[in-house]
């Protein structure tokens, strides 16, 4: 299926280069319409989902804040979603609470007229899109794809939902060799650990980003997670550690390269931005594509797209 995915993106991506291309691509779900219900807050995720739905032609609504909804008068989010089902044909959300998204997939599913639900983020516990776009830009980018690859994975990785779910995605792959860089405190945690051994997947834990950078076919940057500081995380962690600063730019491969989930605060200088191994700002595009390729597929229209890019 990932595969499958990547060249529907490829080919949306040669199709709406041109107006004539961009315009039937706009013309396979005009007739469709979809929910972005976003209650945390989302730049990348918002945007390249919105801008996937427009590749497609699909009619958007949104709702960013809940506070403009009717959970302010005492309405469950489960009767807020189930609204939504009223007026459209596919609900994107984001939400503070693990599982909700999951639980709510789970409610559609069972209603009288089900509408798919795609995850564009579930408390700290998985970021799934995410994961299709990071593995996109692996593929993309790294010389002979992504099997036999090492990734190393820096930072809050304890609450990162992005290499939370990447790590599951690994599983896919042959010979893929994982190392996590954290804070001992900020460690990844046991379930993704108990995976990877289910799943022969090598891995190794380190708090020192230095050894691991020479081995690295990718650096997957991440920034502290604070926003889910219930514990007081965050306090004692010297972050600057685990920062990658243009220095670093001579201990990695030539071919290696960086990807940043995105936003950033002080883990990557700008300074590397002028890199070619720089990937992240083309990671963040990749997410429009690979989101619209997802929508495609929920919709049966991937196919049509594979055959006008023939």
């Amino acid at each position: 299926l990932l595969d499958r995915l990547f060249r529907v993106a490829d080919a949306l991506r040669r199709v709406t280069q041109g107006k004539p291309g961009a315009d039937a691509m706009a013309a396979l779900l005009s007739h469709k319409r979809a929910m972005l219900y976003f209650a945390q807050p989302s730049t990348r995720t918002f945007l390249s989902f919105l801008n996937a739905c427009h590749i497609l032609g699909l009619k958007t609504s949104e709702i960013r804040d809940t506070t403009t909804s009717s959970e302010v008068k005492g309405e469950s989010p489960q009767d807020t979603v189930r609204t939504f089902s009223s007026y459209v044909d596919l609900i994107i959300m984001r939400h503070p609470v693990p599982g909700f998204v999951e639980k709510t997939a789970w409610v559609m599913n069972r209603a009288q007229r089900p509408v798919p639900v795609i995850s564009g983020g579930s408390g700290k516990d998985q970021h799934p899109t995410q994961a299709i776009l990071d593995v996109y830009t692996l593929h993309r980018s790294l010389p002979d794809g992504v099997d036999g690859k090492t990734v190393v994975m820096v930072g809050d990785l304890k609450r990162g939902r992005t290499v939370r779910s990447l790590s599951y995605l690994m599983k896919n792959y042959r010979g893929v060799k994982l190392v996590f860089v954290s804070p001992p405190q900020l460690r990844m945690e046991p379930d993704i650990l108990d995976f990877l051994k289910r799943h022969a997947i090598p891995y190794r834990e380190t708090h020192d980003l230095g050894p691991a950078l020479p081995e690295a076919d990718a650096v997957y940057m991440t920034r502290i997670q604070d926003e889910h500081d219930a514990a007081g995380e965050s306090g004692s962690v010297d972050y600057s550690r685990f920062d990658f600063h243009a220095a670093d730019l001579g201990r990695i491969k030539k071919t290696c390269i960086i990807m940043h989930p995105l936003p950033r605060r002080n883990e990557i200088e700008v300074a590397v931005d002028d890199d070619d191994r720089a990937v992240f700002w083309r990671q963040e595009r990749n997410g429009m594509w690979a989101r619209a390729a997802l929508i495609s597929y929920i919709f049966g229209v991937d196919e049509e797209i594979l055959g006008r890019s023939s």
